[in-house]
């Protein structure tokens, strides 16, 4: 070799070595160059919550008019005004059709003349029994006379009695040629237009259809079990259909993010043993007529006390594939993975079935950046939903 090469590969040789003594620990080394130790790991932890919840379950249904009414004629007639829009909101008592009030208006005027006549007839038949009376104390007439006068003026009174009662018929009729409302809700489509001839009776055409509104009914199909639950957690001792209302029911419809809260109405007192299902019904108010029979909507039902129930924010929750964990922090301030077992939210915190205590501390912030075994600085946080999110997210 060259005296070049020598150089060359001698050079080469002492910076490999000067590399390799800067990334060896050696033994020489003074532990004030030693690296220091790993820092804490600043995150947010709360206390595992104890509280009293309500137990939901979710199901799907369909929304149903509380009240839904056909609206025939009831005197026949010739239609000759129609009030209303098609799809409108009615009051009780707004006039939707009119039939030509003419021929009735001509009935109660008969009906009136015929009033009249019967009441002049009473005063004819006062006033023979009156004179009658006089040429009775006078022996004039007999008592048989006098009696036959009395008759005539009760027979008067009772035409008159008839009279009046075939006013009131042909009064009822033109009323009935005013179309009204039995009920508030929304109408349908107009099914007869102007012009047209009804008749009345059994037979009389739909002029249109009403369905109420406000509120609305939601029936549903909910399992036997939560059902047997539900009605289990009512007041003993007293009747059932009077303490329903106790069981809490909310309700979501689409195009809503809002819930909706009802009582439970109607249970039915058959299981379909076809499902094993029960059909259960709520009633909801629904003062902005945004809900709408036979509209889709999904209902959550729950006990009518609340039990115990351990709870975490969802924030605390992690996802290990098909696993759900925690990070729960000991007394050294060290993460544990510990895998839970969820239930349903209750209050915008998740409920624990089994993995966890009341009172432990998990962490609900920076949970990503952490493993197990891993040494925290923990920072206390409220485990309450909205508030343990805020505090978390302002933590570092």
């Amino acid at each position: 070799m060259s005296k070049t090469g020598y150089l060359v590969a001698a050079a080469t040789f002492g910076a490999a070595v000067s590399a390799l003594t800067a990334l060896t620990p050696w033994q020489g080394v003074s532990a004030d160059s030693a690296p220091a130790a790993a820092a804490a790991t600043p995150v947010s932890v709360a206390e595992v919550q104890q509280r009293d919840v309500q137990n939901w379950n979710e199901f799907s249904g369909r929304m149903e008019a509380v009240e839904r009414v056909e609206i025939r004629p009831r005197v026949a007639g010739q239609i000759v005004e129609i009030h209303f829009r098609e799809g409108a909101l009615v009051e009780k008592g707004a006039s939707l059709v009119t039939i030509d009030p003419e021929p009735f208006e001509a009935e109660v005027a008969r009906a009136k003349a015929e009033v009249a006549a019967a009441e002049a007839r009473v005063t004819l038949a006062q006033s023979d029994l009156d004179r009658g009376r006089k040429m009775t104390a006078l022996s004039t007439i007999s008592q048989r006379d006098l009696d036959v006068r009395d008759s005539a003026l009760r027979q008067a009174n009772a035409a008159v009695q008839g009279a009046k009662a075939a006013l009131r018929t042909t009064e009822l009729n033109l009323g009935y040629t005013q179309v009204r409302a039995p009920i508030a809700g929304r109408v349908g489509k107009i099914e007869i237009t102007v012009g047209n001839l009804v008749s009345a009776g059994p037979g009389a055409p739909v002029l249109v259809r009403l369905v109420s509104v406000d509120p609305i009914y939601a029936s549903f199909d909910v399992d036997e079990h939560t059902v047997a639950k539900a009605l289990a957690s009512l007041p003993s001792g007293q009747d059932r259909s009077q303490t329903l209302g106790a069981i809490p029911v909310e309700l979501a419809s689409d195009g809503e993010s809002r819930l909706r809260r009802g009582e439970l109405q109607y249970v039915d007192p058959s299981v379909d043993a076809a499902t094993g299902s029960v059909r259960v019904r709520g009633v909801f108010p629904n003062p902005d007529g945004k809900l709408m029979p036979g509209q889709f909507a999904r209902l959550k039902i729950a006990e009518a006390k609340a039990t115990p129930a351990l709870l975490v924010s969802e924030r605390a929750i992690g996802v290990d594939q098909d696993k759900k964990y925690v990070l729960v922090i000991d007394a050294q301030n060290k993460a544990n993975y510990r895998e839970v077992t969820l239930g349903a939210s209750a209050n915008g915190l998740r409920t624990v079935l089994s993995g966890l205590s009341a009172g432990e501390r998990v962490v609900v912030n920076g949970l990503q950046k952490l493993r197990p075994g891993a040494l925290v600085a923990p920072e206390p946080v409220a485990m309450n939903g909205d508030a343990a999110q805020k505090q978390a997210s302002a933590a570092p």
